[in-house]
């Protein structure tokens, strides 16, 4: 058997173990050891970590500012973000419920989304309430609302979240297409690059990017390929820069997302841990480089 095709039976070895819930009952660190080994065959090194992978988990585990809790809460973090950039830049939530069965459907507008505010990935969005699906919904967001997000990455802020669904405005750009997302990284405050992430929707799969700050493609990339034409830099690229700077300021590590709507730009969320530390960067040596840009302050 291939190299690959071994890691990954490993890899789904390994995330089938976690949703049996065996996984759970571990301590922080050798969960994280167990599932870094899974993912990239070697040893996580935790006392003398170099790369971005290795410092994202030192961060989890060393790393503990209270602050962060309020910053990984979805609704929370905007009015901490507002005070700090101003509360134009932020999307206008519509409402807050701690279930699916609290959500006047009634009183939402045609369009409008709705989250977790605890976790990454559980979105429903709605283009036309006269045909929404509240079943699916209800199913997708009662799950999310179940499961614990800290568990299967042991990114501690998450413990600490009080779990609901919110609702918020639905945003579109000028030509009615699902918005570009640009997720701007901060190294202990200074942005070094940002990720362009499109076509989330398309038939052959999203596109990402990485750029430096002078829009120059970075020559790597991870989990899915570039696009053919490279994204055009934002127009209020600076300023998203400076935004992030002011968000970062302080913080070994940070990633900051944002959405650009014709010449508006919206914030979107703050990340501590992208991809939980299990980014696998092709080639491999920009894992390293990433990681010589995170500064720990362990000497």
């Amino acid at each position: 058997m291939k190299q690959g095709g071994k890691r990954r039976l490993i890899i789904a070895f390994w995330k089938t173990l976690c949703l049996t819930g065996i996984t759970n009952i571990l301590p922080d660190k050798a969960y994280l050891q167990l599932s870094y080994r899974a993912f990239f065959g070697k040893k996580l090194d935790l006392n003398c970590p170099t790369t971005f992978n290795e410092k994202v988990h030192w961060l989890k585990l060393h790393d503990r500012n209270p602050d962060y809790v309020k910053m990984v809460d979805k609704i929370a973090v905007k009015e901490y973000v507002s005070d700090v950039i101003g509360d134009q830049y932020i999307i206008p939530t519509l409402g807050e419920y701690n279930s699916f069965d609290e959500i006047d459907f009634d009183i939402l507008p045609n369009t409008f989304v709705l989250k977790c505010n605890h976790d990454s990935g559980s979105i429903v969005i709605c283009r036309d309430k006269e045909h929404f699906n509240k079943k699916l919904a209800r199913k997708k967001l009662t799950k999310a609302l179940r499961e614990d997000f800290f568990l299967k990455g042991r990114e501690w802020p998450y413990k600490l979240v009080k779990r609901k669904i919110f609702a918020e405005k639905y945003m579109e750009d000028d030509n009615k297409q699902e918005l570009t997302d640009y997720k701007v990284f901060c190294f202990n405050g200074k942005v070094k690059c940002t990720l362009v992430c499109s076509e989330r929707f398309s038939a052959d799969g999203p596109k990402f990017a990485f750029y430096d700050t002078d829009w120059k493609i970075m020559p790597f990339e991870y989990h899915y390929p570039k696009p053919k034409c490279l994204h055009q830099r934002p127009k209020n690229y600076d300023k998203m820069v400076i935004f992030a700077e002011k968000l970062s300021k302080g913080i070994p590590l940070l990633r900051v997302d944002f959405y650009e709507v014709g010449e508006k730009i919206y914030f979107g969320e703050l990340t501590f841990y992208p991809e939980s530390g299990l980014l696998e960067f092709r080639p491999e040596e920009w894992d390293k480089t990433l990681g010589s840009w995170i500064s720990l302050g362990t000497s």
